[in-house]
C-alpha cells in the first residue's frame, strides 16, 4: 500500500538566471509530520509556493491524493483540503478573532472568500460554535472577542493555525511557525501541533529552528540552492555530513 498523500515530481523553477528549485523529487506520506530545512535562499518557501498554486513550475509536476494540484488556483487546492499557515500571519487585524475563524469556514463552505462572509456572520451559529471549539482547544477562547490586530505575534501565529483547522484540511503546510516566537510561544506551538499530529492530519513544516524540527519531524528533507541533498529520519539526517557542511561549515546540528 502506497501512503504517498502529496507528491512532489522532478519540480523546477527559475526566476531569471536564478535557479530556486532543481528537479525537486518529495514524497509525503499519511499523517506524518515531515520537516523541509535548508540554509536561507535554499527554495523552501518557493517548493511551498508551487504546492499551494502561488508560484507554477517549469517543469514537473505536484499531486495530492492522486489529484494533480499544477495548474490549479489556490482556492482550488484549498478545496480539495490544502491549507497553508505563511511565515508572517495572515490574519483580519480589524475583526474578532471570533470573526477571524468563522471567515475561512464560510469560504471552505461556500467555495470562494465572498464579501458577503462579513455580513453573515452573525447567523451562522454551526460554524460559530465550531469556531469556538477551536479557539478553545488552541488556548485562545478568552480573547474570542478582541480585535485580532491586538494579539502578541505567537497568538496571532496560533490565530491563523486555527483560521487553518476551521477548514478541516488534510494536508496543512507551515511555513516557518515559530518565526521570531519567544522560546515560551515556541514550546506552546511544538505542544499544540503535538496535538493536531495525534488527530492524523498529515502536515509538512518549514523551520529553521532545529528544535522544533527534532521535536516534530518523522522525516526531513534538506535542500541547499534549490536541490535535494539530503532526506531521511532526524537521526539519520542529524548524522549526515553533507548536512553539517550545508548548515554549519561541518560542526554537528
Amino acid at each position: 500500500m502506497n501512503d504517498t498523500v502529496l507528491k512532489v515530481a522532478d519540480v523546477h523553477k527559475s526566476f531569471g538566471g536564478l535557479h530556486a528549485l532543481r528537479d525537486v523529487n518529495l514524497d509525503i506520506e499519511q499523517s506524518k509530520t515531515h520537516a523541509i530545512i535548508g540554509p536561507n535562499g535554499a527554495g523552501k518557501s518557493t517548493l511551498l509556493n508551487v504546492c499551494v498554486g502561488r508560484i507554477e513550475p517549469d517543469n514537473g509536476s505536484v499531486t495530492f491524493d492522486g489529484e494533480t494540484l499544477t495548474g490549479k488556483k489556490p482556492h482550488e487546492i484549498n478545496q480539495v483540503g490544502v491549507a497553508r499557515v505563511f511565515q508572517t500571519p495572515e490574519i483580519f487585524p480589524e475583526l474578532t478573532l471570533m470573526q477571524n475563524v468563522m471567515i475561512p469556514a464560510l469560504a471552505k463552505r461556500d467555495g470562494s472568500f465572498k464579501f458577503n462572509a462579513f455580513r453573515i456572520l452573525q447567523g451562522e451559529n454551526d460554524i460559530r460554535d465550531e469556531a469556538e471549539h477551536i479557539l478553545e482547544d488552541l488556548d485562545l477562547i478568552d480573547q474570542r472577542d478582541s480585535e485580532a490586530g491586538s494579539l502578541s505575534r505567537g497568538d496571532k501565529r496560533r490565530l491563523e493555525l486555527a483560521m487553518c483547522l476551521v477548514q478541516h484540511p488534510r494536508l496543512l503546510l507551515l511555513d516557518e511557525p515559530t518565526a521570531g516566537m519567544s522560546r515560551h510561544d515556541t514550546n506552546r506551538t511544538i505542544d499544540l501541533l503535538k496535538r493536531i499530529k495525534e488527530r492524523g492530519m498529515t502536515k509538512v513544516i518549514i523551520e529553521h529552528d532545529m528544535h522544533v524540527v527534532f521535536s516534530l519531524a518523522d522525516r526531513i528533507t534538506v535542500l541547499a540552492q534549490g536541490t535535494v541533498i539530503a532526506e531521511g529520519t532526524p537521526d539519520e539526517v542529524r548524522g549526515n555530513p553533507q548536512v553539517q557542511e550545508a548548515y554549519l561549515g561541518g560542526a554537528h546540528i
